[in-house]
């Protein structure tokens, strides 16, 4: 039986290609390691706990000697890596910490991905999920492509292009045979309540203001997470080794427009009257390096793996939303740190 390891499985985007590759390809051993900080959370992948084919493994990508003797008692085939610090804000006030994680951890998972493997790659893969930040920021015209020069700006992309050139410097150096993906803004249900659209759902809920940086004009591609979870299953099944991918939702919206959208189907959804929550939004101070626009040519996994959204962003929304307003234990528990208690009780 095939062992894959994936990195980050109790997280967002992570615990949806857990559970896709979990249920779907019976012939894998499943390995999930996460370290469940704050936004790594069980709850987001309970329904598969007891799978024959999944292992959950609690451990820091951090901690070289956890990963090599990991690494040497599996004898994994593949990585699927998606552990990352992901939020723009944090990096900003500790970029240590991401550097750690996103950097140091993405390089102890290829030395001990090389060692075991050696020079016996046939069959072998590390798939490496990066995000369309690396590249910077756009101006009002234009599309990120896979050979756009990278061009971070905040310490989060930094630290994302730095684990993506190590990525590929041991495919050339070494051999290793890699793919990397790199994909736009996601979203869809288990996200945590830090980035924009879970934040808005809570809030509104909650009537709290409604955040919106600056003007609110900053530019975004979306990304449904499940559409994500597709294209990093043909990714990693039919993807050329030593090749990057883009992947985006083939839509921008700019943020103030994301917020009212959302917040006239709140507004239907909870039966208040239209332009209640619009009241709601509040500017604030922007953030340093904020980049100005990011959109994403997908036509090369389009054209050559047929991959393409299921969903519009109107549908996706819906979706969304629907699932937060039916899952509210699953939020307050999230929100008020009660999550944390789902390991202790199923593990210790």
């Amino acid at each position: 039986m095939k062992k894959i390891l994936i990195t980050g499985g109790a997280g967002f985007i992570g615990s949806h290609v857990v559970r896709r590759f979990v249920k779907n390809y019976p012939q894998y051993q499943i390995f999930n390691l996460d370290a469940l900080t704050y936004a790594g959370n069980l709850e987001n992948i309970a329904d598969i706990q007891d799978e024959p084919n999944y292992t959950f493994v609690k451990g820091d990508i951090v901690d070289a000697d956890f990963i090599n003797a990991l690494f040497q008692k599996e004898q994994f085939d593949a990585v699927i890596h998606l552990a990352a610090e992901s939020h723009v804000d944090r990096s900003i006030t500790d970029p240590l910490s991401f550097v750690k994680t996103n950097v140091i951890g993405t390089m102890n998972l290829l030395h001990a991905a090389k060692e075991i493997w050696l020079n016996q790659f046939e069959g072998k893969r590390f798939y490496h999920v990066s995000t369309d930040e690396v590249y910077g920021t756009l101006g009002a015209t234009g599309l990120f492509t896979e050979t756009t020069p990278y061009a971070p700006n905040s310490p989060y992309s930094a630290s994302k292009a730095s684990s993506d050139h190590f990525v590929r410097a041991y495919g050339e150096t070494y051999g290793l045979p890699y793919v990397i993906s790199n994909c736009s803004n996601n979203y869809g249900p288990n996200h945590f309540p830090e980035k924009l659209i879970p934040l808005l759902i809570h809030n509104i809920i909650n009537d709290k203001p409604l955040p919106v940086y600056g003007d609110g004009k900053y530019t975004r591609d979306w990304l449904f997470v499940k559409d994500h979870a597709v294209a990093i299953d043909l990714v990693f099944h039919d993807g050329q080794n030593h090749e990057t991918y883009n992947i985006g939702g083939f839509n921008e919206w700019q943020n103030i427009d994301l917020v009212k959208l959302l917040c006239q189907k709140m507004d239907q959804k909870l039966g208040k009257a239209l332009g209640t929550s619009e009241k709601l939004i509040t500017y604030v101070k922007d953030r340093p390096g904020h980049d100005l626009r990011y959109a994403i040519d997908a036509n090369k996994i389009n054209q050559t793996l047929g991959w393409k959204p299921s969903v519009t962003f109107e549908e996706g929304l819906e979706q969304t939303i629907d699932w937060y307003l039916e899952n509210s234990t699953w939020l307050n528990n999230v929100t008020s740190g009660n999550y944390q208690k789902y390991y202790e009780s199923q593990y210790e």
